[in-house]
Formats: C-alpha cells, sequence, structure tokens
C-alpha cells in the first residue's frame, strides 16, 4: 500500500469515508470515531483529538478498500427512503419496546446490586419516544417531500431533523455511559447481557441510521 493511498484517508472527511466505502463504519465505531453527526471533520483531525496517530486506521481503511463489495444502498431516492424506513425505521419501533422491558426487569430483579443501570428503561423510553417522534415527521412531512423530488422549503425540516439527530447523538454517548460501553458486569443473568447486546445493536443501528440521512439522503435536497 502505498504513502499516498493512506494520506487519501487521512485527509478526508469521516462522512465521505462512511459514505463510499462499505465496512468503514464498522472501523469508526471500534475507535469511537462520531461519523454521522460529527462526520465533518477529517480523519486525521478526529484521531488527534483522541491522541491516536491515524496512519494505522488509515491502513486498514486501504485494505478494505482493496477488498470492499460496492455499496448495495439503491441509488434512486424513493429506494433509499423505502431501504431507511424498513431498515431503520421498522427496527427501532420493533425493538426498542423489547429493551425497555429487559431494563425493567434487571432493575427490579438485580437492585440490590451496584452495578444495576439506575434508570436506563426510562432512560431507553426516552430515547424510543423521541426516535418515534422524529421518524413521524420524517414519514409524513419530510420524505413526501422528497418522493416529490422537493420543495422550495425542504430546509426547514431537513434542518430540524439534523439538529434532533444531535440530540439523538447525545442519548447514545448516555446510554453508552450508563452500560460501562455495553460491558455487563461478570457474574450478570442472560437477561442482562441480552439487554447490553441489544443497547449495543441499537447504538450501531442509530448511527448507522443517522449517517445514511446526514451524510446520503439530504445531501441529494442541499
Amino acid at each position: 500500500m502505498s504513502a499516498t493511498a493512506r494520506s487519501n484517508f487521512v485527509n478526508r472527511t469521516l462522512a465521505d469515508i462512511a459514505s463510499t466505502l462499505p465496512g468503514a463504519t464498522a472501523l469508526f465505531r471500534a475507535e469511537k470515531l462520531d461519523f454521522c453527526c460529527g462526520g465533518r471533520v477529517s480523519l486525521a483531525d478526529a484521531m488527534a483529538q483522541k491522541q491516536k496517530d491515524p496512519a494505522p486506521l488509515a491502513a486498514r481503511l486501504e485494505a478494505l478498500a482493496a477488498s470492499a463489495a460496492p455499496s448495495d444502498d439503491p441509488e434512486d431516492t424513493d429506494g433509499l427512503i423505502d431501504m431507511i424506513l424498513e431498515r431503520f425505521h421498522e427496527t427501532h419501533r420493533r425493538e426498542i419496546p423489547e429493551l425497555v422491558k429487559l431494563a425493567r426487569r434487571v432493575e427490579a430483579v438485580h437492585r440490590d446490586n451496584v452495578a444495576v443501570p439506575v434508570g436506563l428503561a426510562d432512560m431507553l423510553q426516552r430515547l424510543g419516544d423521541e426516535l418515534d417522534s422524529h421518524m413521524r415527521k420524517e414519514e409524513q412531512i419530510l420524505f413526501p417531500m422528497m418522493r416529490g423530488g422537493g420543495h422550495p422549503m425542504i430546509g426547514g425540516p431537513i434542518s430540524v431533523m439534523l439538529a434532533e439527530h444531535e440530540d439523538h447523538g447525545e442519548n447514545l454517548r448516555k446510554l453508552e455511559a450508563m452500560t460501562n460501553d455495553f460491558s455487563p458486569p461478570d457474574d450478570a443473568c442472560t437477561t442482562w447481557r441480552a439487554l447490553y447486546a441489544g443497547a449495543r445493536k441499537l447504538t450501531d443501528d442509530v448511527m448507522e441510521h443517522i449517517h445514511t440521512e446526514n451524510n446520503k439522503l439530504f445531501p441529494r435536497f442541499a
């Protein structure tokens, strides 16, 4: 691999890399790099904020690029919106209520355990309610505008969605903190472990959801 290839990744933004290189988002999540709401910074700057050398990650991205299959995201706007609705909206609505139930069970059964995530169920419920409200706005207002080819006032709804994406990102950081980076204690029961595994998947899904809209769908109507 050439130094020039690595340099290209180092100087590109996280959003650009995530949008064009399938598999890059998994590497970014492993490094805890915000490629969705905070994706407008270069890889070099993002790693500098963590006091890390960007070269090893750039090398992994170059290796990934050499073997990656083309993205299977739909090219047409209607197809991309349909994918978002099925892949993210339906999934969030199906999975969050179950996570809330698991969290309430863990908090009740293990309330005497100092490691129990007190307040996690309420936090997940709020996150779910806010996501549902957000998704309804998209389904009822923004996506119909987009399916119609755009609208002179479409910038307003997009700005609202971007601001709410920032709020969702903050909620995900709180979720990560409350679950000790989704790491259950050694003596955790199966329900506790399932809860944290589900919370990790939710975090990954919401980040991918935000990234798809911020960096793939919304720019079509900039």
